[in-house]
């Protein structure tokens, strides 16, 4: 998906020719554009961003993008495997002489996406996932496809015309109606645009991968692979398996597994391949000590409890919630539609508690209550939701000078009594760490092992640190179907907490 920061939306596309006409009208209260060929595609296309522009743009964006994802991963060697990676596909473009850039996020959401001007980014939680060099490949080599295709120039292009046309339909006619209608028709116009830009970098990654000496197929293993994670993602935050739009990157990448199928076939040159290195060994080797999942920066959830190495806390939700550690909050819901939200109070300093419940309002019952010699306040509310009518109940914790934390606590009202103890108890379970306990937390890694023999996919498994659906994480994690097994001699992925030995044995 290409996602420069600003959202550059939608593009016009004039294929084979530009139109007299159009262009005609166009550049009459623009003034600006021209129609060129790409050297990927061959299409013609009117862009009214240029290709300096697109670098300019590229360039501000570029490390406003990094630091909203948390940074670049602080790995030289990977950063450099990557780039190597990257700059072998870059040679075997139409522009081999275009300037990339390949940055790894140190982010666990598995993610992909480019800016304009050739800054193309990945993940470690997608390099987690990933499973051999040549799906890295694929990753990277799609999202080139958007840089060489230039969509990012032709969205920005469309946009404007779009609307130009809608303002003269509308002047034309005294219709703001009609003006309107053309806008709503140029949405579901710009949405398909936007699965032709995906199928067509797909393709363009497809091109890639086979100059490359690559096999094509990756692009699509890596996508089976991406689906099982984001079902086992939603089935651990308590969703239903098929609820994955908040964890899968195709809710806003729409690419589906016949479409990059469907690309690899028309590009094949009928050629029989044969045996073909994905790179599987290596690429394993180069992850071996990743982190996975949540980063110190970000605090640890771990079964019953989130534990914050970096801010020195710690608190624990009752049995029957499950842990969910967001960018923007800890989230621990229980099937029976209770939900427990954790987060900072944002420009609160000098606020005490009290303070902050009087600002919310509407609350009743509020009282200065003292957790763990913290200063904090509570107050309660019946509120409606989307899932019907919730009790509330907001703890408000005031840790440092700097920081004021919060507690939401939302139960149908039915189960309030019910579950006021065990919320009472993650309130009072809040509290400071001391150095040597924060320092005594590790993150989660990747692990590289070789399979013995008489190993099993239900042995390696259960070296997983997880408490629960360890053979499924494993497998999802290591690409295998229900069905597969191991064979002797592999490298494969486990998950264990604290340092990993940078050889694999």
């Amino acid at each position: 998906m290409i996602m420069p920061f600003k959202r550059l939306i939608a593009s016009i596309r004039v294929r084979r020719r530009c139109l007299p006409l159009l262009g005609l009208l166009l550049c009459i209260p623009i003034g600006l554009g021209s129609c060129t060929t790409n050297p990927a595609t061959g299409e013609s296309m009117f862009n009214l961003m240029s290709p300096q522009e697109e670098q300019k743009i590229g360039g501000e964006e570029h490390p406003k993008l990094v630091k909203a994802f948390g940074g670049e991963i602080t790995d030289p060697e990977l950063t450099r495997y990557v780039s190597s990676v990257g700059e072998l596909l870059v040679k075997t473009s139409e522009m081999p002489d275009t300037k990339f850039t390949f940055t790894v996020l140190d982010n666990d959401i598995v993610n992909a996406f480019a800016l304009p001007g050739g800054y193309v980014h990945i993940t470690r939680g997608l390099m987690a996932l990933a499973n051999n060099e040549a799906e890295l490949a694929g990753v990277l080599g799609h999202e080139m496809g958007h840089v060489v295709a230039r969509h990012s120039a032709q969205t920005y292009t469309r946009s404007v015309l779009i609307g130009v046309l809608a303002s003269g339909v509308g002047i034309a006619t005294g219709s703001n109606e009609l003006g309107q209608l053309l806008n709503q028709g140029a949405a579901v116009y710009l949405q398909s645009y936007s699965r032709e830009h995906e199928y067509e970098a797909d393709s363009l990654g497809v091109r890639y991968l086979r100059r490359a000496g690559y096999d094509p197929e990756a692009m699509a293993e890596f996508l089976k692979s991406l689906e099982a994670s984001s079902r086992l993602e939603a089935t651990l935050a308590g969703l239903p398996p098929d609820t994955v739009d908040e964890f899968d990157i195709m809710a806003t990448h729409p690419r589906t597994l016949d479409r990059v199928q469907r690309a690899i076939a028309e590009a094949g040159d009928g050629t029989p391949r044969g045996p073909v290195d994905d790179g599987r060994d290596i690429y394993l080797k180069k992850i071996n000590g990743l982190i996975y999942g949540d980063s110190p920066d970000q605090g640890f959830a771990r079964g019953d409890r989130f534990a914050h190495p970096k801010l020195r806390f710690e608190f624990r939700v009752p049995s029957g919630f499950r842990l969910v550690n967001q960018p923007s909050a800890v989230i621990a819901r229980n099937p029976n539609g209770a939900l427990i939200a954790f987060d900072e109070v944002p420009n609160a300093s000098g606020l005490s508690p009290r303070g902050y419940l009087a600002r919310l309002g509407a609350l009743a019952d509020t009282e200065d209550i003292t957790i763990n010699d913290l200063a904090a306040a509570t107050g309660r509310a019946r509120v409606s939701t989307n899932k019907g009518a919730r009790d509330l109940r907001v703890i408000a914790i005031r840790f440092s000078n700097e920081h004021l934390f919060r507690f939401l606590f939302l139960t149908p009202p039915p189960l309030t009594a019910s579950m006021e103890d065990g919320l009472k108890r993650t309130t009072y379970s809040f509290r400071t760490l001391s150095p040597a306990e924060a320092a005594a937390l590790k993150p989660l890694r990747i692990r590289i092992v070789r399979v013995k023999p008489g190993d099993t996919v239900p042995s390696l498994s259960a070296r997983m640190a997880f408490p629960d659906r360890k053979e499924e994480r494993f497998r999802v994690l290591n690409g295998l179907s229900p069905s597969a097994g191991l064979t002797p001699g592999m490298l494969v992925k486990i998950v264990v907490e604290g340092d990993v030995p940078k050889e694999v044995l």
